[in-house]
């Protein structure tokens, strides 16, 4: 007697079969049943809009619709109340899975600090664009007697001057003290009457004065053509000018032809 059965072809093909409606079983309730169960397959949620609340209100909001928010960026605007959630990403009306986290940056407390830029030696209007990029704000433009003209020689926060690279919180004012052209100094207005006019805007020239406007006219009995026959201010005893002052003149003649280029 034997004590060994031998399959028939038969029984091994009702064996691979069965491993095989296994298998098949398993993969299809692995993918379609398993998975979508564990991870909401088909299950969306619309993303609410969160910009313009308070971070503080932000968790339980979220967590009620079952989702959840990272800070990933800060911005400081004195206009606009700290915690207040600027951006969002992703956008309000997006749809998408649940335990999402969406993405936000909310307004700073306190303002960063940054480095004071240089504003001295340039013009006032370049230091209004320096501040503007720089997130400060432009103050006070006080104007005092100096040659140069419109252009930056202090900068100042809280009446005190401060260095470039000094560090200063963004949104700080800061004033300029700007230069008005003038001169501090003050001498007599110079006699430019029966001057030819060439050596009276040389002579202008030469102490720190500005020519204004000239005007021509006839000239009159004893009066020479091409010299200054009166001025303004005029020259008189006691009368002083600043240096960068302007002095119109009239001069006895027609106005010369201008060459043609």
């Amino acid at each position: 007697m034997s004590f060994f059965r031998s399959d028939t072809p038969a029984d091994l093909l009702k064996h691979v079969l069965i491993i095989v409606v296994a298998t098949a079983a398993l993969v299809f309730g692995f993918f379609f049943v398993y998975l979508p169960i564990t991870t909401n397959h088909g299950e969306t949620i619309v993303v609410p809009k969160v910009t313009g609340m308070n971070q503080a209100d932000l968790e339980d909001y979220l967590d009620e619709r079952d989702l959840a928010y990272f800070v990933d960026d800060s911005t400081y605007d004195a206009s606009i109340r700290p915690g207040t959630v600027l951006t969002q990403e992703p956008k309000a009306g997006e749809k998408v899975k649940e335990g999402r986290k969406i993405y936000v940056s909310v307004s700073m407390k306190n303002p960063p600090v940054i480095k004071m830029p240089k504003l001295t030696d340039g013009s006032v209007k370049n230091a209004q664009m320096i501040l503007k990029s720089y997130d400060l704000v432009v103050g006070q433009l006080k104007f005092v007697p100096n040659i140069q003209k419109d252009a930056v020689l202090k900068q100042l926060v809280n009446g005190k001057e401060i260095s470039p690279g000094a560090s200063i919180t963004k949104g700080t004012r800061v004033d300029l003290e700007v230069g008005d052209g003038l001169g501090n100094q003050e001498f007599p207005v110079p006699n430019l009457v029966n001057m030819p006019a060439d050596e009276a805007t040389t002579l202008l020239v030469g102490q720190g004065l500005q020519v204004g406007e000239i005007f021509y006219q006839e000239p009159e009995d004893g009066q020479t053509e091409g010299t200054v026959v009166k001025q303004r201010p005029a020259s008189a005893p006691g009368t002083t000018i600043r240096m960068g002052q302007l002095v119109d003149l009239w001069v006895a003649g027609k106005e010369p032809v201008k060459a043609l280029d």
